[in-house]
């Protein structure tokens, strides 16, 4: 059997261009998909922490360290400049991966640049 799991996050990263008249995605700035392991052109889920939009669009490749995280064509309608979102990666994993299966966290500061990574949610206590 193949399990869903979270592959890759990228948290809080800040939104600073929207373009309407572009073919679709979201640009994301290259080091960030590194860092993260998401792929150009693998199907990302984008969760805006601002307004509570929840969408399905591809990655596409940003210039390094430009800090740009950029939601495109008819996509951009649901997001604004500023604000904050999640964008996260989904993977199959069968038993024998699930073993040693650990997701790859980026976090980000207000410019979109990698603060820290870590592969595990950390526990918060209320």
């Amino acid at each position: 059997m193949i399990t869903q799991m979270l592959k890759a996050k990228i948290h809080r990263a800040t939104i600073n261009r929207v373009e309407l008249d572009y073919e679709g995605s979201c640009a994301i700035d290259d080091a960030l998909l590194e860092a993260s392991g998401i792929r150009e052109y693998e199907q990302i889920e984008i969760y805006d922490i601002t307004n509570g939009e929840r969408f399905s669009t591809y990655a596409i490749r940003a210039e390094r360290d430009s800090g740009v995280i950029s939601v495109n064509g008819a996509a951009a309608h649901k997001v604004s400049v500023g604000d904050l979102i999640i964008v996260a990666a989904y993977g199959g994993y069968d038993a024998k991966e699930l073993a040693s299966y650990r997701p790859r966290l980026v976090y980000v500061d207000s410019t979109n640049r990698v603060s820290h990574t870590n592969t595990e949610i950390p526990v918060q206590v209320a």
